[in-house]
């Protein structure tokens, strides 16, 4: 039985001298030396920032300094006080959003051993059983059973709520969505700060759209003028209006849906994919458990140490091709690639393989080529090498794929040899036989 080696790592010996977030295998951007961990899109958040920052400051400088004016000195202040205080908070929600782990699953540096055998596989006489690990799993959390799904890419059974993200490449725990707006995934660790800056930056729009309209009413008091007129002399006022109102939509709408995910304890993707609305939601606690769970709990540690040095990895213990195991997603095909059962035999014909008399449909087969060699196991290769260089054997007569390991000559040359006789005989003693061995070589 052939036994595969243990892979060899090239870079075992660099590996002690780098950490977690060098070596990644995720599609995350770190920063500070792995104190940062944002999304592949981390550059869509300056676009978040200036779509913040720069309305603010349009604000603060043609809005709320003229609004000092038409206050006392205390409130004037506290306008422009108020939106930048507001914005800075938002500004550190969005980061503590976009820069966190959001609660990453590590993925295994091996696949897990497969717990019994897989009935669907047809084995053979003298052939170990293969071992499949089961796509879905069913496990039993607080008396409720959930499926939990095999992720080929981490080589984990992914615990309940969690999914694997095709962005960041990585399985987060209680997974809700990719938001391009902030970078990043949006999980368990990070969902409370989600939420705070989705509101709290409806809160800031509706902030600069009231004032706004304060500041064209203060206008028309002092000038005596129609509300049109007044808006025309603050262009700055109705560029704000009409972009504070469209992100109230947006925002607000945002805002609206998420309280309803926190109120149900349901994440976006479970809301798409699941629809808890027609049965029943086992995660559901109440109204007010589900919102003291989502703001009050304590938010876990991460399971991530991005700047801890990288550990070496085992070697793989050897496992035997005809008993090892396959991942779910495994083909057949690729299967019998790996233990050694390449196609060639079967491209022999049947009639090679069931009576072994020698009589097949393709004699071409039977003279393998050097590239072939390297697609069969050791033990094959070894035996063919041995007699396809034999002296006074013929590659196309040789008796390779015979069960037997003897050097006898095959039926078929036998057969050829009696024709090729009878021929000479009726024929007048052609010698066309003369080059054919008859002897039989020892085993």
């Amino acid at each position: 039985m052939y036994v595969v080696p243990p892979p060899q790592r090239s870079d075992s010996g660099s590996n002690g001298d780098l950490r977690v977030y060098q070596t990644w295998k995720g599609s995350n951007i770190f920063f500070l030396q792995g104190r940062f961990v944002f999304g592949p899109d981390v550059r869509s958040l300056a676009l978040t920032i200036c779509l913040i920052a720069v309305p603010v400051t349009i604000f603060c400088i043609f809005v709320a300094r003229k609004l000092v004016d038409d206050f006392s000195d205390s409130w004037g202040v506290s306008i422009i006080a108020v939106a930048i205080v507001f914005t800075i908070y938002d500004l550190i929600l969005l980061l503590l959003t976009s820069g966190r782990d959001p609660g990453i699953i590590p993925r295994n540096a091996h696949p897990p051993e497969p717990e019994g055998l897989d009935g669907n596989m047809d084995t053979g006489a003298g052939q170990t059983p293969q071992l499949r690990l089961p796509r879905i799993k069913e496990v039993e959390v607080n008396g409720i059973t959930f499926k939990v799904k095999y992720c080929d890419t981490c080589m984990l059974y992914r615990p309940p709520r969690c999914s694997h993200c095709s962005i960041c490449n990585n399985c987060v725990e209680r997974f809700d969505h990719h938001c391009p707006w902030v970078g990043q995934c949006i999980g368990m660790r990070n969902y409370r700060f989600f939420f705070m800056f989705v509101f709290s930056t409806t809160l800031l729009c509706i902030y600069v759209f009231a004032f706004c309209w304060v500041y064209i009413r203060k206008i028309t008091e002092s000038e005596d003028t129609t509300i049109w007129k007044a808006m025309l002399k603050t262009p700055a006022s109705i560029v704000l209006i009409i972009y504070t109102f469209i992100s109230m939509w947006f925002v607000g709408g945002l805002t609206a849906f998420h309280l309803y995910l926190i109120s149900t304890n349901q994440t976006t993707y479970e809301n798409f994919r699941y629809r808890y609305d027609r049965r029943s939601n086992p995660h559901n606690k109440g109204v007010v458990n589900n919102f003291k769970e989502t703001f009050c709990s304590a938010i876990p540690p991460s399971k991530n140490d991005f700047r801890a040095m990288v550990q070496r990895e085992p070697p793989l213990p050897p496992r035997s091709v005809a008993g090892g195991f396959m991942s779910p997603n495994m083909g057949k095909a690729n299967d019998e690639i790996e233990m050694g059962r390449k196609a060639v035999w079967a491209d022999m014909g049947p009639a090679m393989s069931e009576h072994g008399d020698g009589k097949h449909g393709n004699n071409e087969r039977l003279h393998v080529k050097d590239g072939e060699l390297g697609e069969l196991s050791p033990d094959i290769r070894t035996t063919v090498d041995e007699q396809t260089d034999r002296p006074g054997m013929h590659p196309r007569r040789s008796s390779w794929g015979r069960k037997s390991g003897s050097w006898d000559m095959s039926p078929e040359v036998m057969a050829l040899a009696a024709r090729v006789g009878e021929q000479n005989q009726n024929g007048g003693g052609s010698s066309s036989g003369s080059g054919l061995v008859t002897e039989t070589r020892p085993t």
